[in-house]
């Protein structure tokens, strides 16, 4: 009887520890959920086709820089007139590293003063113009390779760099993952209706503050979504600004036909405030 309680007992503990080792290897990161929406139909669908956005910027330039895993990376620098250790890395929307981005930075870097800015490119030069190649775009990107381009850039800024990031949808996400990645060196992170870092634990770690700019439209990242964060960061003891608006996803976006003005005009202008008191 012994031995058949003990057979019992370690058919059991051996289930367990399979079912556990099973959920681990099979668990999603926030970043890997976020990207297997492209394969929703109706997220997709929640991307309008964007209009022809072109600019040209005269003092930003197009960069490389080595990463880890023996590759190069590509990024777009707005280098400070003075130098300076305040840097802002900006991560792109899933269309890919394109003007709109480009141009947007250059606003930062010239509203916030005494600040370089680099634009990350986690699509290895690629750009998506369709809804449809921007789901594919985003659902190629491994945490592997994209942690390695942010580790890159933090590599090339340096170790006395003061680091704040920001981005808008797929960048909202690693906007946040890339102030993780900062460490210590972390001050400041932006996140425009991005996924956020579901586990509490890891957020503990964050060295900055956090301002989250979210739609209530949005029918994924949604109103309870942001709820959630919010609960969690509380938990985490970290501290979230918070800004929700009567709009949908993608608002802050003027190629977007759903483009909202009046909710990108306040949320740039909390966001300017926000990086400003913690570029000093």
């Amino acid at each position: 009887m012994k031995k058949i309680l003990s057979l019992a007992l370690l058919l059991f503990c051996g289930l367990g520890a399979f079912c556990q080792s099973k959920m681990a290897c099979c668990a999603k990161s926030a970043t890997q959920q976020f990207a297997m929406l492209a394969s929703d139909k109706k997220f997709v669908m929640l991307h309008p086709n964007p209009r022809a956005y072109h600019f040209q910027s005269d003092i930003g330039k197009a960069i490389t820089y080595t990463t880890a895993d023996g590759k190069t990376a590509n990024a777009f620098e707005f280098k400070a007139k003075k130098y300076t250790n305040n840097w802002l890395l900006v991560v792109h929307e899933w269309w890919g590293l394109n003007d709109f981005v480009k141009h947007e930075s250059e606003k930062l870097y010239n509203d916030l003063g005494d600040v370089n800015v680099l634009d990350l490119d986690l699509y290895d030069g690629k750009v998506a113009t369709t809804r449809e190649d921007a789901g594919k775009l985003m659902q190629t990107v491994t945490d592997t390779r994209a942690q390695a381009i942010i580790n890159g850039a933090l590599a090339y800024v340096g170790p006395k760099a003061r680091i704040a990031t920001i981005g808008w949808c797929f960048g909202g996400g690693w906007s946040l993952q890339a102030s993780l990645l900062a460490g210590k060196q972390d001050i400041a992170c932006v996140m425009y209706y991005g996924m956020p870092e579901k586990d509490v634990n890891r957020l503990k770690t964050l060295n900055g503050d956090v301002l989250g700019n979210f739609a209530n439209k949005d029918g994924f990242i949604t109103p309870k979504v942001v709820a959630q964060f919010s609960a969690d960061m509380k938990s985490a003891g970290k501290k979230l600004e918070l800004h929700q608006y009567d709009a949908d996803h993608g608002f802050a976006n003027p190629s977007n036909p759903i483009y909202n003005s009046e909710a990108t005009k306040d949320a740039y202008a909390h966001t300017l405030a926000f990086l400003k008191a913690r570029l000093k």
